[in-house]
């Protein structure tokens, strides 16, 4: 057993522009050559970088804001990948450490003929869950930042408590918490324990991302709109609810508004909820005095944006690769 390589300095920076940070998992997704064939079956996969956090943090940094990631890689050829990777990608990687205790967390993708997915993860543990509470640092933030993350690394295990000082870190600070569950049972023995620990999270959250297909599971409510209702817990002011095909919606306690999906061939769903997600807090950025009084034409601005965002991504395969650009989602028609 070897011990944790810190990452570069992190302890000593703090936040200069308003900044979107992410903390989580960072992983290597394989996506396979076929569609609609199950798991057992796929022959040939190809690598592509992937993490939900680390999804969110290449989004909003390709549109063109500032991010930053919060996380652990193993000292690897694929931790090698993913740093690169985000780089590339204009993020921020100095809260980024390394361990040669575990390695970089591996997740194999089966797509189905509709291009929604099956996951075999293997992090037992991965490098992502050593992450301790004692290696975040409450000076990184401030009250112009965003903190997001998301329910994968809420297993019991020292990233857990990672999340909390971080969450208590940018409270203190007055910043903004974004989380979105993205609800994946795989890594949970035991369902019960994943909806009580997702809900034990979504008071600590001011925006709240969930799915159609997630929000009976979490809510145990099966009325969409008495579900919706019953997430308005705590500190949770906005809510953004994403329905696939039948488009998205966003609910504050005073409005709901709705925005269509545009119809596009989807070539593979990995990644969109996350490229939602980094063009709203992207627009969250320039309006977070605002959050509390947000009006329905700046949410409907809000929400299109990210809608497009979203139905850019499924046309593409991966999920870091198929996030678009500023560019791309302003020349977006409909």
């Amino acid at each position: 057993m070897g011990r944790d390589q810190g990452g570069r300095g992190a302890k000593s920076i703090v936040s200069k522009a308003a900044t979107v940070y992410t903390i989580g998992e960072a992983l290597i997704d394989f996506i396979p050559d076929e569609r609609g064939v199950p798991l057992k079956q796929v022959s040939m996969f190809q690598r592509a970088p992937g993490g939900a956090p680390a999804n969110v943090a290449c989004a909003v940094s390709r549109l063109g804001g500032t991010s930053a990631f919060i996380g652990k890689l193993g000292a690897d050829a694929f931790g090698d990948f993913l740093l690169d990777t985000l780089n590339s990608a204009g993020v921020n990687t100095n809260y980024i450490s390394r361990t040669n205790q575990a390695n970089t967390a591996l997740a194999f993708v089966s797509l189905k003929a509709d291009g929604n997915r099956e996951f075999m993860f293997y992090r037992n543990p991965s490098a992502d869950m050593l992450l301790s509470g004692d290696e975040i640092d409450s000076e990184w933030f401030s009250g112009k930042d965003i903190l997001h993350f998301g329910s994968v690394d809420l297993i019991e295990a020292p990233v857990k408590y990672a999340h909390i000082k971080a969450i208590n870190s940018i409270k203190s600070k007055d910043g903004l918490v974004s989380f979105d569950p993205n609800v994946r049972l795989a890594l949970w023995d035991d369902a019960q324990r994943c909806r009580e620990t997702i809900n034990d999270f979504i008071p600590y959250a001011d925006i709240l991302k969930i799915s159609d297909e997630e929000l009976e599971f979490i809510t145990g409510i099966a009325e969409e709109p008495k579900a919706i209702a019953s997430l308005f817990v705590g500190d949770v002011k906005v809510v953004a609810y994403t329905k696939g095909a039948q488009g998205a919606e966003l609910y504050t306690k005073d409005f709901n508004i709705s925005v269509p999906a545009r119809k596009v061939e989807v070539v593979d769903t990995t990644g969109a909820g996350d490229a939602f997600t980094g063009a709203f807090l992207y627009k969250l950025l320039h309006n977070l005095e605002g959050l509390c009084s947000i009006n329905k034409d700046a949410a409907y601005e809000m929400l299109d944006f990210a809608n497009k965002a979203a139905s850019i991504s499924v046309m593409r395969k991966g999920a870091i690769s198929s996030i678009p650009t500023l560019d791309e989602i302003i020349s977006c028609i409909g």
